[in-house]
């Protein structure tokens, strides 16, 4: 019989815009991939992303079995085989040196699987170690603590409601190449000419003149790392011109008088020699958001990952407050999520806060925020002897040895391990030191629901995708593998009943839900809660409770026309909730109920930043990172769609700067920090500013002992050789990935 084909659609698990599409498959192969015009969310846009979902699913180097390492190489090994090894030597571990010889790694990755997200943290709170690391910290925990200080809880983050934007200013953020971070927004590119055709304004400031900035109106280049001085002129502006209004926020903010007075010694007229913007446009900006009909300010990684981190997310926020564009149509919102959001339930100052520094890192003190430590930490709590000592490393869809700080320490560090155990579904530059490598299922063989997403939405939504093809027989689902691994962690070893173990986790899901005092099935009998659940497994049982428990969900019958997985998988296109809406005060968590606008720890650190007027670093040359729309992660870089081409892996450099140094464009260059040394291809560009040098993020795919060919072919170089583990954002403990200081010379 000849093959028939068939239509299935499927969310894009590759970044966050979660585009929806439209797969046609003949049998267990993909034909097509194009976008979902029928899609609720995404309306059909896709980016050139989406096309190598096929070959990420058909990649031959992906991990299809488990894998031990025996004589110095990794082999294939059954499950039990590999389950076996982790017990015969990670408990021993556990048993003689406690929970915190123990550390856990999760990576950007876990965030796209649902099982991931919620069974991940199952096993970390089984695991008890205070050594927990994720990817947050070499990206965006800055801005999840500003708004867990301002706000009341880490993922209470405000968005810009483009939709009805008039003045959007965008700093430190690439939104054409990452189609928005700690924004949900796909089709970003028509969004803009949208807003630009109504007669409204973008602005983009960054020392890189990206894709973004090049469609703006207007593009304003600033010295890397001194966004927080620049932000914190606009606010003395607005004070000193009389152009504060909160509006209808009057009433519900806290601290404008401490802003008014830490802000006076931040004049333009001081801050433009040190962040490279004239104080003239300085001012201009202060009244151009002003008197803006509807504006938004909004900041991503180049704000976060840097020196001031934190406090340029907070300052992004006070400007968004101090002109009345927070939480009104136009300016920055809050999305409300339908599921597994801290904030969608109860009312304000019904929450304690956020709190961080509750434990700290064994070496530098550095303090916990959202219950991890800095990844930039890492490899010193290796190699410290002592209690506390990490002596054993689980990683989950993470490879932190091209992603984090001195990734050349770090490699050494991880090769020192007593043990490390890994979930992955590739032979990458990180896990070739894994012990045991569990492989995780393709995409295309999960189910998906973005647990996180939604709470960074340019409009409330509700989509769930089934999964496109069934897994193997014999590999078990992500869930069931990281539930064995906590039953071996909480003692129960590596026969631990499975279904026991999920039985338990959906029961203390349920247990929470109905004991909730806001929760819309408060008080409710949890068995009753459980049958209703039945028969879903794994993720979908939990993510059928936090649908009907959810804002909008069925209440499980008290709102028969609400939300449940069952009416998610009847509409493959998802469901539309509307535009943003204000959420002010009903969002907030914080223990005043109000906008926490000075939180102290952040006012503490303003004398640092007026430090930095007295340091302006005149003639020195940093590093600045910069991503591509095709290869945004690492683990992109093995698929030819995506990585195929032109090397993207270049050094930009100004004119100015090669001159100096005597290089030609496509010339190799050497560039030199404190932690180590590259040489590269160099790009010479006027869209770099003078001063400052630009290498992607994510490539050195040149470590013997991986199997990712295609990348090895192509190894680029890794910009974290350069990066300094030992300067971090102290308020978050966040990397310093940009503004390295840095030599550049020709390679003779």
């Amino acid at each position: 019989m000849p093959a028939t084909t068939e239509t299935k659609y499927r969310i894009c698990p590759f970044c966050e815009a979660t585009c929806g599409l439209e797969l046609v498959v003949d049998g267990r192969q993909v034909v097509s991939v194009r976008g979902d015009r029928a899609d609720v969310f995404s309306q059909g846009f896709i980016c050139p992303k989406a096309a190598a979902l096929p070959q990420l699913d058909a990649d031959p180097d992906r991990v299809r079995q488990p894998l031990i390492r025996r004589n110095g190489r990794h082999v294939p090994a059954t499950w039990e085989e590999a389950f076996a090894e982790v017990e015969l030597r990670l408990l021993p571990i556990l048993t003689a040196h406690g929970r915190d010889a123990i550390a856990a790694y999760l990576g950007n990755p876990s965030v796209h699987n649902l099982a991931l997200t919620l069974y991940g943290q199952a096993l970390l709170r089984t695991l008890g170690s205070r050594n927990i690391f994720t990817a947050s910290t070499v990206d965006q925990i800055p801005k999840q603590l500003a708004s867990g200080l301002m706000f009341g809880t880490f993922l209470t983050v405000a968005v810009p409601d483009i939709e009805r934007c008039d003045f959007l200013l965008i700093l430190g953020a690439n939104p054409y190449a990452s189609n928005g971070s700690l924004w949900t927004i796909p089709d970003f590119p028509a969004r803009l000419r949208a807003l630009q055709a109504r007669g409204g304004c973008c602005v983009v400031i960054d020392p890189r003149r990206s894709r973004t900035a090049t469609a703006a109106d207007r593009h304003l280049f600033i010295r890397p790392g001194t966004d927080a001085l620049f932000l914190m002129a606009v606010v003395h502006a607005l004070f000193a011109d009389g152009l504060v209004n909160l509006g209808r926020l009057a009433v519900h903010t806290d601290g404008v008088d401490q802003i008014e007075h830490v802000a006076r010694a931040f004049a333009p007229e001081v801050v433009a020699a040190v962040c490279g913007i004239a104080a003239s446009d300085i001012r201009q900006l202060a009244h151009d958001l002003a008197t803006a009909k509807r504006a938004a300010v909004y900041g991503r990684i180049g704000t976060c990952t840097q020196e001031f981190g934190t406090l340029a997310s907070w300052l992004i926020d006070v400007c968004n407050v101090l002109t009345g564009n927070l939480d009104r149509p136009g300016g920055v919102m809050f999305p409300l999520a339908p599921a597994f959001a801290a904030n969608i339930h109860g009312a304000p100052g019904i929450g304690r806060g956020v709190m961080t520094g509750r434990r700290r890192s064994r070496v530098r003190n550095a303090p916990e925020v959202q219950g991890e430590l800095p990844a930039a930490c890492m490899a010193e709590e290796i190699e410290t002897p002592g209690d506390g000592q990490i002596r054993a490393l689980i990683t989950i869809a993470g490879n932190p040895v091209l992603s984090t700080p001195n990734s050349a320490r770090l490699a050494r560090a991880l090769e020192s391990l007593e043990f490390m155990v890994s979930l992955d579904i590739y032979d990458n530059e990180t896990t070739r030191f894994a012990d045991v490598i569990f492989p995780g299922l393709s995409p295309l063989e999960e189910s998906h629901y973005d647990a996180i997403f939604p709470s960074f939405g340019y409009r409330n939504a509700a989509r769930y995708s089934p999964p496109v093809f069934a897994a193997p027989d014999d590999r078990p689902s992500e869930w069931e593998t990281i539930l064995r691994l906590t039953g071996m962690v909480s003692g129960q070893g590596a026969s631990a009943d499975i279904a026991m173990l999920d039985d338990f986790v959906a029961s203390t899901q349920v247990q929470r839900a109905v004991g909730g005092e806001h929760s819309p099935i408060h008080g409710r009998d949890p068995e009753e809660i459980l049958r209703a659940l039945t028969p879903r497994r794994g993720p979908e049982r939990l993510l059928d409770l936090a649908l009907r428990s959810g804002p909008y969900g069925d209440g499980f019958g008290t709102n028969p026309d609400g939300l449940s997985l069952g009416k998610l998988e009847a509409h493959p296109h998802g469901i539309d909730l509307g535009p943003l809406q204000s959420r002010i005060p009903e969002v907030l968590r914080t223990p005043s109920g109000k906008i926490e606008l000075a939180p102290p720890q952040l006012l503490d650190d303003v004398a640092r930043l007026r430090r930095r007027l007295d340091a302006p670093r005149d003639g020195e040359l940093v590093l600045v990172g910069r991503r591509h729309l095709r290869t945004n992660n690492s683990w992109m870089h093995n698929l030819p769609v995506l990585a195929g081409g032109r090397s993207l892996c270049t050094l930009h450099v100004n004119p100015e700067d090669a001159a100096r140094v005597g290089l030609s464009d496509g010339a190799l260059g050497r560039v030199r920090s404190r932690t180590g040394v590259i040489e590269v291809a160099v790009e010479v560009t006027d869209a770099i500013m003078p001063g400052v040098v630009s290498l992607p993020h994510g490539w050195g795919h040149d470590q013997p002992g991986t199997r990712l060919r295609f990348a090895a072919a192509r190894p680029g170089v890794n910009s974290n050789v350069l990066a300094d583990e030992d300067v971090l954002d102290p308020l978050s403990g966040n990397a310093v990935l940009n503004g390295i200081p840095v030599q550049l010379e020709a390679v003779a």
